[in-house]
This record gives structure tokens, sequence and C-alpha cells, in this order.
């Protein structure tokens, strides 16, 4: 249990950073050629770390092993909630998207109950599905101030919510037979191939400047790249239901972020929209970790 927290905190503090990096990059960046870099790089890197611990033959031979859940998860949890995000975020701040996708947990219930149908659901958990969509409609619509775009933009972030849900579980399902490192380098490698035909029409017309690279290099290394290796080992560890509680605390971290670092003001609906998401994430899937808490023990991966 001690393993948890820090990691848990680490990651909150690592993504809710990456929507600051993803909005100043925008300023020169497209979407598209900005997440093939940083799925490129982050995959370049993470290839040299497998090579370096496990050697270079076995790790092409892991890679070569595994390329099915590589391919699924550079799609589905790398490629399109990465573009839909950065996409999401030119209408909305990014302590916005930040709250959306605090929605994860909620998805993941969801999805949890077909895949990993172990345990008993109650109305409790219901009324939390719909406390936390309650909140994604205050989020989106309540007065926004972009109008149809920013309610355009926050359900794309919402919508990569629902894929990081589904990639979530289908990666706890495969980390147990493939090692983590192994498939965060296969998916961002696979992502940067999914989206390089639409980052060639997207390209700059102009250097982006120091403030963009900073924000992206940021991005790349420490949001992707060292995120991912935190992520995967999470997943072995805790299971897809405790990872997901990553967004407690991240969307907290956004808002700072963004206030302090963009000047992003914090609206009334913003306030409302995250304590209604995250009330709901605590009653369709707070309580396993409270009982996990009380008990002392660690809930099976």
């Amino acid at each position: 249990m001690t393993r948890y927290w820090p990691l848990l905190f680490l990651l909150a503090a690592i993504w809710g950073a990456s929507y600051l990096f993803i909005k100043v990059a925008l300023e020169d960046i497209e979407p598209a050629p900005m997440m093939t870099i940083r799925a490129l790089v982050a995959g370049l890197i993470l290839l040299a770390y497998l090579a370096a611990t496990i050697g270079g033959r076995q790790a092409v031979d892991e890679l070569r092993r595994s390329w099915r859940p590589a391919l699924v998860l550079g799609a589905f949890n790398a490629a399109v909630p990465f573009w839909l995000v950065a996409w999401g975020e030119q209408h909305i701040d990014s302590s916005v998207a930040g709250i959306a996708q605090s929605t994860v947990p909620i998805f993941t219930f969801l999805l949890a109950l077909h895949y990993l149908p172990h345990e008993p659901v109650g109305t409790t958990r219901w009324a939390g599905v719909v406390l936390g969509l309650a909140g994604v409609a205050v989020l989106a619509g309540l007065n926004p101030s972009g109008g149809w775009w920013a309610i355009a933009g926050t359900l794309a972030v919402v919508l990569a919510s629902v894929s990081y849900a589904a990639t979530g579980i289908y990666g706890q399902l495969r980390v147990q037979t493939v090692p983590g490192p192994v498939l965060a380098t296969g998916s961002m490698l696979a992502c940067a191939v999914y989206l390089l035909p639409l980052s060639l029409f997207q390209l700059p017309d102009h250097v982006p400047d120091a403030a963009s690279l900073a924000s992206l290099a940021a991005l790349t290394l420490l949001g992707t790249a060292f995120g991912q290796l935190v992520l995967f080992r999470m997943l072995r560890l805790f299971g897809s239901r405790r990872l997901s509680l990553v967004t407690y605390l991240m969307p907290g971290f956004a808002v700072f972020y963004g206030a302090t670092l963009l000047d992003e003001p914090i609206t009334a609906a913003a306030l409302g929209g995250l304590v209604l998401i995250l009330a709901g994430v605590a009653l369709a899937s707070g309580e396993r970790l409270l009982r996990t808490r009380a008990t002392g023990q660690e809930e099976p991966a």
C-alpha cells in the first residue's frame, strides 16, 4: 500500500501538467504533428530504455511478439485520445481539459461491468455515474465562454476519457503477460505511425518559438516517456480501477497550473463540474478504495 500513494501523486502531477504543456505548444504547433513528435520521440526513448535494461535483441523480440496489443494501445490509448485532447484544447482552457479528463473512472466502471465482472453493483454506484455525467453537462454547457466550439472541445476530451478507460482495462489484462515497458514502447511507436499521415498536412509554416518547443519537449519526456513507465507499473501492481483514481488528483493539478502559470479563470461552471464529477467518481468507484484502506489489503491486479 505504501507504494500506491507516492506513485499516484507523481502520476497526477505529471499528467496534470500535460494540459499546460499542450496549451502552450498549440500556439505554434497543430495537434497532429505535435502528438506525432510526442509519440515518436517518447517511443525511441523507451526503446533505448528497453535496450539498456534487457538488451537490444531481446527488446526487438519482445516488441515483435507483442505487436497486436501494441497496435491496439497505440491507437486507443495514444493516437485517438492524444489528438482529441489537443484538438479540444484549441477551444477550451487547459484546466477545463483536466477536469473533463477526470471522467475516466466513470467510464472505467461502466466498461468493467462487462469485462471485469467480479464485484456487486448497487444503486449508489449507478447514482455516481449519473452524477458524474451531470458534471460533464455542467462543465460543457453552463455558459461556455467559447460558445459551441467550447462545448465541442470539452466533449472531445470526454471522448478521449472513454478511450483511456477502455484501454486501461485492456492494458490491465495484457500487462499480466507482456512487460509494461514493452507495451509502452510499442504503443508509442504505433501511435506515431498512425498520426504521421495526418501530421504531414498540418506542418507549421514557421519555426515554433522557444516556449512551444520547450513545452513539447516537457510533454514528450516527462508527460509521455516517464509517465508511460509509471502508468504501466501501476497497472501491473494495482489494476485499472485503482489507477483510474489518479483523476481525483489530476484536475486539481491542472487547475492550479492553468490558474498560476497561464492566468486561466476559475469559473463557476468549472468548479461545479469538478465537484459533480469527482463526487460521481467517489460514489462509482471510491468505495472499493475505502474498503481496501480499511482492511489494509491490496487490490489484486
